[in-house]
This record gives C-alpha cells, sequence and structure tokens, in this order.
C-alpha cells in the first residue's frame, strides 16, 4: 500500500511540477513588483476573479477532452446572468430563477451538442455562430442595458461569506470535486477519455458517441451558466457584455492544465491550477496597471506557448 501510495505521489508530481512552479514563479515575480501582492485579502481577490474562470474551464476541460471546442461560453455566461434578472424581475423569486437559469445554460449547451453530433458540423464553426446568436439574445430583453433587478439571495452569492470563506470559493471548490469524481472515478468519466482519444475503439465498444458528445455540451452549457450566476452576483446585475473573452481563458486555463487540445488526455487538477494561472496573470498585471491592449498580448502569448508545449509532448510520445 505505501509503494502505491509514493509511485502515485511521484506520479503526480511529474504531472504538476511544471505548472506548479510556473504558478509559484508568477507569484514570486509579482510580490516583488508590488508590495500588496502578497495580502491576504489580494488573494481573496484572486480567488474570487478565479471562480468564474474555473467553472468554465471544468466545463470546457470535458469538451477539450473529446477533441472538440465550445467558443460560446462567454455568451452563455452573459445570457444566464439575464435570464436570472428577469425572471426575478418577474417576482418569481430566487429558486424558480436559478432553476431556470441553470436549464437555459443546459439547452445551449444542448443546442451547440445536436449541432455537432446529428448534423456533423465542427464544433468549432457551431460554438462561433451560437457565440453571436447568443450574445445578441442576452440584449433583447434591456435593448442593450443592464438589468439591476437582483434577489438578495441571488447577490448573497457573490457578496456573503461561509465559515470566514466566500460562498462563491465555496462554489468553486465543490464544482471542482464534482467534476474531478466525475471524470477520475465513473465509467462516464473513462468513457470520456476513450472517445476523445480513440473514437473508433469508442465506437467498437459500443459508447454511443453522439449521446456523449451532446451530453458534454450540455455540462460545459451547465457550467458556463453557473459562472454567469456567479458573476452577476458579483457585479450586482446582468451586463449584456458579461463573460467576454472568458472563452479563451477557459480554453488557456485548461490546455495550461495539461488538457490536450486532441482530445483524450486531460484532468480537473491540472484546469483548476491553469485557473489559478490566469487569475494570479489578470490580477498582477491589473496591479502592475498593464494597458488591457498588453494584458491580451501576454494571455494570448501564453496560449501559444500552452498549445506549442502540447504539440511537442504528442511529437515525443509519437
Amino acid at each position: 500500500m505505501t509503494s502505491n501510495r509514493q509511485a502515485y505521489l511521484r506520479t503526480m508530481m511529474r504531472q504538476y511540477a511544471g505548472i506548479v512552479l510556473s504558478l509559484v514563479a508568477l507569484c514570486v515575480f509579482f510580490s516583488l513588483t508590488n508590495d500588496r501582492f502578497l495580502s491576504v485579502a489580494n488573494f481573496t481577490n484572486i480567488f474570487q476573479q478565479v471562480a468564474v474562470i474555473a467553472i468554465t474551464a471544468f466545463g470546457m476541460t470535458w469538451v477539450i477532452l473529446l477533441g472538440e471546442i465550445d467558443l460560446s461560453v462567454g455568451s452563455i455566461i452573459a445570457v444566464a446572468g439575464m435570464v436570472g434578472a428577469q425572471i426575478i424581475g418577474l417576482g418569481w423569486g430566487f429558486a424558480p430563477a436559478l432553476m431556470l437559469t441553470l436549464a437555459a445554460g443546459a439547452a445551449m449547451g444542448l443546442f451547440n451538442g445536436v449541432m455537432t453530433a446529428k448534423l456533423l458540423l465542427p464544433s468549432f464553426i457551431v460554438t462561433v455562430a451560437t457565440m453571436s446568436i447568443f450574445r445578441g439574445l442576452v440584449s433583447l430583453p434591456t435593448g442593450g442595458a443592464p438589468a439591476m433587478n437582483m434577489d438578495p439571495t441571488w447577490i448573497a452569492i457573490g457578496a456573503n461569506s461561509f465559515l470566514g470563506v466566500p460562498i462563491i470559493i465555496w462554489v468553486v471548490l465543490v464544482l471542482f470535486v464534482v467534476n474531478h469524481v466525475a471524470l477520475a472515478h465513473t465509467t462516464f468519466g473513462r468513457k470520456t477519455y476513450l472517445t476523445g482519444g480513440n473514437r473508433e475503439a469508442a465506437l467498437y465498444s459500443g459508447i454511443n458517441v453522439d449521446a456523449m458528445k451532446i451530453r458534454i455540451f450540455m455540462i460545459s452549457g451547465l457550467m458556463a451558466a453557473i459562472s454567469g450566476i456567479l458573476l452577476s452576483s458579483r457585479l450586482y446585475s446582468a451586463q449584456t457584455n458579461a463573460g467576454m473573452s472568458y472563452e479563451l481563458d477557459a480554453i488557456a486555463a485548461a490546455v495550461l492544465g495539461g488538457t490536450s487540445l486532441s482530445g483524450g488526455v486531460g484532468t480537473m487538477v491540472g484546469t483548476l491550477i491553469g485557473a489559478l494561472i490566469i487569475g494570479v496573470l489578470n490580477n498582477g498585471m491589473n496591479m502592475l496597471s498593464v494597458p488591457y491592449f498588453y494584458q491580451l498580448i501576454v494571455k494570448g502569448l501564453v496560449i501559444l506557448i500552452a498549445v506549442y508545449l502540447d504539440v511537442r509532448s504528442k511529437q515525443r510520445q509519437g
């Protein structure tokens, strides 16, 4: 038992050593350039900012594991916040607003999955189209203006704490555990790895690949809807431009964490660490007053480096 545990720890160290060291190096760099970076208040802020990216990235990880992509998650985040605000505005209360918002996210994921699986359209094209469609839909109820009619319980999710820890962080931890267990310790997770790694082998094994694809896009939509709830809660309103470019942060978090864009390889642990890297990078650059357009350049370079390392890893394995 001891030898098995030691072997497992060695495997974990080899798998995550690079990204953990990258995270530590970023923290050291920003702490040397800004005295306020290492404060408890700033790290709490980082974790709260990371929440939306991490949860969206959990859903994105499932999709990328299949060798697919979902570029509509940023728009789904915005739609989710607006759906919740509109239902609350009708006087239906918190619980119906929460359930219908989650259902809306799953429905948008279902649409992406059906278009990809049943009509055999590339997920890149489908989700580029739905990214635009959903972004347009979010502006219809208010004509592009933000919706301010939020329920106090809805706002409390992003503003209150439990046992001294912000509720939003508890939500991330719970969803991390759920996604990690589902991916690493269930039949559904093993089918996802097999389908993404070798589609033909999955078909010969009797796996309904189309159904898997639809379900996983629904998971992505559901995770994005939860992110939309958290973001609108933190902003005290539903913004029509919410979630802009969050799909890039989610992809970057997953790929930085070791999820292969060709499918079949990746973990939720790696994605969470990747999201922390993105969060620290965003926070550190903001504290250094780096102009937004430079921040976009840096994040783009980070994605390119991550993809390059993924390709090199595949070449070495080949």
